[in-house]
């Protein structure tokens, strides 16, 4: 299958907001967790966007907001014309045959009393992908195409080592021929020679299916290797989005600048290391003006009161600064 060139919007995010209410009781006043707060993007059709942060940062909130495992506090969420935060539930199931996820954790998220078989039969059926005649044939060729054995259909995910469980849980994801598949630090936990095979397992896919990915991570090279266009998030916002190469190049915010600077450098040229001073805030206790302006090297009396314009900076390159590059 030929790949589309990624030129068409596939989803659209505008204004995404998802709240938390924590707290409250007879002396406890109410508060509110801003997770994600007012994030605007797009993704196009075919690449890959990844959305890197440290954690706590919002990033895996944002990836279950989309596909409605949260319902959004505002804004919306638009595939196909349609937007996400408003569908009924016999729309949004339709919806999900086309945007998968793929969690973190492959043990957490397979259920332990279902041989993979009877797992991947059921989102087969519940969509109606194939035949029954069918069915087994092609869960089959599904397994040996995400390099697992026909074997693997009789057994439990206890079986499985855990590079095979983030395989099945790859396979379940691509059993009902998704458009856009969330990868939710899709392999932080697996060992790193394992997480190289799986990286390029879903390259291979991707290729081949024509696929579209929002791959979320903390982790900045696998972020690079993976990637076409990336995102930075920090305290619920987005504060820098570009194109992978000029963003690991020409970084403009302090905090994107800050990240790339702790990454190790195996090369003679060694690029001074940028420490943040302070603590990650609470996001229940978000700051004035620019949220990075505590930890902030660049910080002056404008940032603290004056909440900087998320705009492009350079053609295809967005920050949030006011004194970006």
């Amino acid at each position: 299958m030929d790949v589309k060139q990624p030129n068409k919007i596939l989803l659209e995010v505008n204004g995404l907001k998802k709240y938390f209410s924590t707290g409250g009781g007879m002396l406890k006043k109410k508060q509110q967790v801003k997770a994600v707060d007012d994030m605007t993007f797009t993704v196009k059709e075919g690449e890959t966007l990844g959305i890197v942060g440290e954690s706590g940062c919002g990033k895996s909130t944002m990836g279950r907001t989309l596909l409605r495992l949260q319902h959004p506090t505002a804004g919306e969420v638009i595939y196909n014309g349609q937007d996400i935060a408003k569908l009924k539930n016999k729309d949004l199931r339709k919806l999900r045959k086309d945007i998968q996820i793929i969690f973190q954790d492959p043990f957490g998220s397979l259920n332990p009393r279902m041989t993979v078989g009877a797992m991947l039969s059921e989102i087969v059926r519940t969509h109606d992908i194939v035949s029954k005649k069918e069915e087994k044939k092609y869960l089959e060729e599904l397994l040996l195409e995400v390099g697992l054995t026909p074997a693997a259909y009789w057994k439990y995910p206890h079986e499985f080592s855990g590079g095979q469980r983030q395989r099945v849980s790859i396979a379940r994801a691509l059993a009902v021929q998704p458009k856009l598949i969330i990868c939710d630090e899709a392999v932080s936990a697996l060992d790193v020679s394992v997480q190289a095979q799986v990286l390029n397992l879903l390259q291979h896919l991707k290729k081949k299916h024509g696929l579209t990915y929002i791959f979320i991570s903390h982790d900045l090279s696998v972020v690079k290797h993976i990637s076409d266009r990336v995102g930075v998030m920090y305290l619920g916002k987005l504060v820098e989005l570009s194109d992978k190469h000029d963003l690991y190049e020409r970084p403009a915010h302090p905090y994107t600048q800050a990240l790339f600077s702790a990454i190790p450098d195996i090369t003679e040229e060694k690029q001074e290391r940028i420490v943040l001073k302070g603590d990650v805030p609470s996001p229940l206790h978000i700051p004035s003006g620019c949220r990075f302006h505590t930890r902030c090297p660049l910080a002056t009396d404008k940032c603290v009161e004056e909440a900087p314009v998320f705009e492009q900076v350079r053609d295809g390159h967005y920050a949030a600064c006011h004194y970006a590059e």
